[in-house]
């Protein structure tokens, strides 16, 4: 009978550093056992920018969630993010010799293998390279055209990458604690394990998780990533903004921005002022609130008109079910409003998934990057159950490591 497994999913975020632990049991559902949450110090748009803040940030985290649940913690799925990150879309070409007329499993390897040998920057190293989909002699296939008859054998593939020391950073961070790291992920893929469904991938959805730092997202087209990226502006560059504009403390501003603020562009709700008061409760500055609302309202269509126009041209016509939006930012009043007049497509926040433990923390969107790596690493040790080995990763890992496999 097989036993259930741990998986522990930790996001350094440029606003939290949040470490979950999750059980998937034998017959594959979750159970959050506990989380480890601290604010992040040392973090700017989603990456390191001082090492040992980090460092301490991810072992309080770690205190904390061990704490929590009771479970020595030895290994963790991490996600990476930043505007280094780069997701391009590739296709490979085999042509079967001529004494074969069926697809064998070294065909299908020979054409992975050309379609993921794409130029990138020499300092950069792959994070992930994803099966878009197969061509068996112009006729395409979700799934290996394993026994088929044909030729030609295409590929296409998702091929996310970074630059490598960025990423190596996070990485050293984490076993310098010590621990170990299972996976290296690109926040936006673990976000979607939480947004979407299979479903929802095949009938074409769009997620955006806006954080602190950075907005990631992931578009599906016909169940598999079509485009991917991040762009180095989030939540906290509307907190500056409303500091600049309205000369109150970032303190006070991040508080108006979170309970006064309205992104939707309704003129109903931009009426009257907003009274900030300081500590002792007296009134220290009072903000017309239709300013408040189009600062926050020009920062986030500037950023969501970013994210559409790094998808490519005519893509989102294949999107059947919508917007899903995710990240501490993705709670702001009226941002479904605006998220609908930029894309032109129904905007959904992700429903609870479905698993049990520490629900209060899966209602929030926040959290959905830390979650989603738990689903994430449920995904991959059912597929690495049906192989050997996990020579893909550990080689892919080896290149990651600042010192080496040891």
């Amino acid at each position: 009978m097989a036993k259930s497994t741990i998986h522990v999913g930790l996001e350094i975020g440029t606003s939290k550093t949040c470490m979950v632990v999750g059980e998937v049991k034998a017959d594959g559902s979750v159970k959050i056992l506990g989380v480890g949450e601290t604010k992040s110090v040392g973090v700017r748009k989603g990456e390191i920018s001082d090492f040992h803040q980090v460092r301490t940030c991810v072992r309080e985290a770690l205190l904390e969630a061990e704490d929590f649940c009771d479970v020595d913690i030895s290994s963790v799925v991490l996600a990476v993010t930043g505007s280094h990150i780069e997701g391009i879309n590739n296709r490979g070409t085999y042509r079967l010799p001529e004494d074969a007329n069926e697809v064998e499993e070294e065909h299908i390897d020979e054409v992975k293998e050309i379609a993921q040998d794409i130029a990138i920057p020499t300092d950069n190293v792959y994070l992930h390279n994803v099966v878009r989909k197969y061509i068996l002699d112009d006729q395409q296939h979700a799934t290996k055209p394993l026994g088929l008859i044909g030729k030609s054998l295409e590929s296409d593939f998702h091929i996310i990458h970074g630059v490598r020391s960025r990423i190596q950073n996070s990485i050293k961070c984490v076993r310098e604690i010590p621990l170990d790291v299972d996976e290296v992920v690109f926040a936006p893929i673990a976000s979607a394990q939480i947004a979407l469904n299979r479903e929802r991938k095949d009938e074409g959805a769009l997620v955006i998780d806006i954080g602190g730092g950075t907005t990631d997202y992931v578009l599906y087209i016909n169940g598999a990533i079509e485009a991917s990226g991040c762009i180095p502006v989030g939540g906290d560059h509307i907190t500056n903004d409303i500091h600049l504009v309205t000369h109150i403390p970032l303190s006070k501003a991040e508080q108006v921005k979170k309970t006064e603020g309205d992104a939707s562009g309704d003129p109903a709700k931009s009426v009257g002022v907003v009274t900030v008061n300081d500590e002792n409760g007296f009134t220290e500055n009072e903000i017309k609130r239709s300013l408040l609302n189009d600062v926050i309202r020009g920062r986030l269509e500037e950023t969501l008109y970013f994210v559409k126009e790094k998808l490519p041209e005519e893509a989102l016509k294949s999107v059947g079910t919508g917007v899903f939006l995710t990240g501490g930012t993705s709670l702001m009043r009226g941002i479904g409003e605006l998220t609908n007049e930029v894309f032109g497509l129904p905007v959904y926040r992700p429903e609870q998934p479905e698993v049990s433990g520490v629900q209060t923390y899966f209602r929030d969107p926040q959290y959905s990057t830390a979650v989603g790596l738990i689903r994430f690493a449920q995904i991959l040790e059912e597929e690495n159950s049906h192989k050997k080995t996990n020579k893909g990763f550990m080689k892919r890992l080896s290149k990651l490591l600042p010192f080496g496999s040891q």
